[in-house]
Formats: structure tokens, sequence, C-alpha cells
């Protein structure tokens, strides 16, 4: 089949067709009740598009009907948040009114049309049809008959194409949505690599070292040394689930929205479990944490949850003294507990580092490692 000709054979051809007709049944019930008035239909758009209601609505009908089957259309399915967004969603009605106007005109005259010209063709004049009720009666007009079907095909699939095209521009999302979802595409970006970087590090040290056990226990071929590796590799085992139970919490919480995920308000349960698994916390709040922006609240919370499982993970139950203070534009967040005998290293931790990794991609700084005699996780990220 020639290309032009594909539309034919294609559903969204009609479901866009369809989606230029609807407005129309409700300006022919106008004009059926009042047809003095045909424009008034035009201006009540107006105050309409101004709800904010009605761009999810116009956005669920464009996806359905204009572009069925993509994953992505760029059409919204949102209310509209902003009076930018409500401006553009009357410029979108009253287009589709007007475009539907145009198919209805068309889908009307053009195949009356056709049938003027055959009937010029074969029965003489046409009365009733402006311009063709003057035609002389000849065969000829005959081999013009398809031209206002054709020009009726083009017409279905242009104005089609073109009301696709008005929909990603006039219902797409706007520069404060699409900052919304980089912003989120980021925050989940940034959670799988460092569920990566700690899936790594946590199971690969647990297969390694049941490896090695069990390895040292089949070729020494003593019982009380083989006793001790199996709980080693009991132990080990054990670790590691905890480990990955956690990470797979933190992979099911990533289905949620960004704005639904814990920030540093919900940072008294994080608390809670901290010493409910043994840990002394003493905590202290000085400012007004509501108050601080959205990504940087949750990259806190973050934070704040990392350096709470460091502490429980490699100094156990310890006294922790935890410190949030929001003032002069700033959130500083600091968590000391004892060192738990040898001083480790300094930071070299897949934890570790996605504490710093966060406060830098938020422009601030984190400093970890040992600070008189505590071990201190210390971050201070802008806040305003």
């Amino acid at each position: 089949m020639p290309r032009f000709l594909r539309p034919l054979l294609s559903g969204t051809t009609y479901t866009r067709l369809l989606h230029l007709w609807v407005p129309m049944l409700a300006v022919g019930v106008w004009l059926l009740v009042v047809p003095s008035v045909p424009w008034v239909p035009a201006l009540l758009l107006a105050p309409l598009g101004l709800v904010p209601a009605v761009r999810r609505g116009e956005g669920v009908q464009a996806r359905l009907l204009l572009t069925p089957g993509e994953p992505d259309p760029g059409i919204c399915e949102t209310p509209a948040a902003a009076w930018r967004d409500r401006l553009r969603t009357v410029l979108w009605l009253e287009l589709r009114m007007l475009l539907g106007g145009a198919i209805a005109f068309a889908s009307v005259w053009l195949p009356v049309t056709c049938f003027a010209l055959a009937r010029c063709a074969w029965a003489g004049t046409s009365p009733g049809v402006p311009l063709l009720d003057r035609l002389p009666p000849h065969p000829a007009w005959a081999l013009l008959a398809p031209l206002p079907l054709l020009a009726l095909y083009g017409v279905v699939v242009g104005l089609g194409a073109l009301l696709t095209a008005a929909a990603r521009r006039f219902l797409g999302p706007s520069a404060a949505e699409r900052l919304a979802a980089l912003e989120e595409r980021t925050e989940q970006l940034l959670e799988r690599t460092r569920i990566a970087r700690e899936l790594h590090d946590s199971i690969g040290h647990a297969l390694t070292v049941a490896v090695v056990q069990a390895g040292a226990a089949r070729a020494a071929g003593d019982p009380e040394f083989t006793d001790r590796a199996l709980a080693a590799v009991e132990e080990t085992g054990r670790a590691a689930l905890e480990d990955l139970e956690r990470v797979l919490g933190v992979l099911r919480e990533s289905e949620r929205p960004v704005s639904a995920r814990p920030t540093l308000a919900d940072a008294g349960r994080l608390l809670e479990s901290a010493r409910t698994s043994g840990a002394e916390v003493d905590a202290e709040v000085t400012g007004t944490v509501e108050a601080v922006p959205g990504p940087v609240s949750r990259e806190g919370y973050r934070i704040l949850q990392e350096a709470l499982t460091n502490v429980l993970r490699h100094a156990g139950a310890v006294p922790v003294r935890v410190r949030i203070t929001v003032a002069d534009g700033r959130l500083v967040l600091e968590v000391r507990n004892p060192l738990p005998g040898a001083v480790p290293g300094p930071g070299r931790g897949s934890g570790l580092r996605g504490i710093r990794e966060r406060a830098a991609l938020l422009g601030g700084t984190a400093r970890t490692g040992p600070d008189e005699g505590d071990w201190q996780v210390r971050a201070e990220l802008p806040a305003c």
C-alpha cells in the first residue's frame, strides 16, 4: 500500500477524528437552541479553561484519543497548578473548537461536493450547492468527483496531526513540572546507585566470608574449627540478610512520589528505631525543620539514616548524640558516637561515600571521621 494511504488503516486516525468531533456536539446542541448567537460557546471556554481540573480532563482525553498506546506522549494528566498553565488550557480549548469547526465543515461539505459533481456528470445541475448549481451538465465532471474525498482525507489526517502537536504544546508539562520530574528522576538514580553500591559491599562481603570459611572448615578436618567456621558463616549470613531487607525496603519506597518520601520532619521514627536497637540516642533539634526545602530535607533524612545505620552496624548499642540545626539559611546535621575500639580508616565505606556525595550534590559539605575521641558525621547543607 502506498505510504500516503497508510493512515486509512490506522486506528489513531479515527480516534483523532472523534476527538475533533467531540466539542462540536456541544456546539451543535447550542446552535439548535439559540442559533442567533453562535459565538457564545467559544466565549464560555475562557472561564472554563481557568478551572484547574479541566486540564486533567483534557489531558486524559488527548492521551486516550490523540496518542493511544504511546507510553510517554508528553501530555499531562494533572490539574493546572499555575495561572500560566490555566491560560495554556484556555488556548487549547479555543484551538480545539476552531479545528473541530473546520473538520465539521469539511466532513459535511466535501462529501456533498463529491455527490454534486457526480450529479452534474450524469443528471444535470445540482441545485442547492453554491457554484456547482451553475455548472453545465458534462460527463467530464465525473473525473473531478473523487477530489473532494481526497481533500477530506488530507484534512482529517492533517488536522489530527496538528491537534496532536498542539496538545503536546498546550497540555504538556510546564517548566516547573519538568523540573520536578527531573528532580524525581535524579533522586531515583541516586537511590539506585547507592543501592547497587550497598549490595555490592554487603552481599559481596558476606559471600566472600562464607566461601572462605566453608573452604577452611572442609580443609581443616577439625570439628571444633568447623563449628566456629559455621557459626561465622551463620552470623555473616544473618547480617547480609538484614542489609538485603533494608535495601529492598528502600527499593519499595522508591516507587513512591518524591513528595511522599520522608523528610527531616519524620526523623523521630529514625531515632526511635535506633533506640529500639539498643542505642542510647540523645537528640536535639534547633530551628524549624519544616521550613527546609523539600529536596534538602529529604536528602538530610537519608544522611541521618545512613549515619545512624553506620553507628549500629560498626559500633553497636552505644550512646549516640544527634544534633539537627536550622539557622542562617543552613542545615547542619551532626551524629557523634564513641569509637568502638580500633580507630577505623577515614570513611571509605559505601555509606560514608554516599553521605558525602549527597551533600556535594546539594552544594553542601560533609565530614566523616574521628573527632575528639568520637566518631563524627557532620553535614552542612544549604537550606534556603
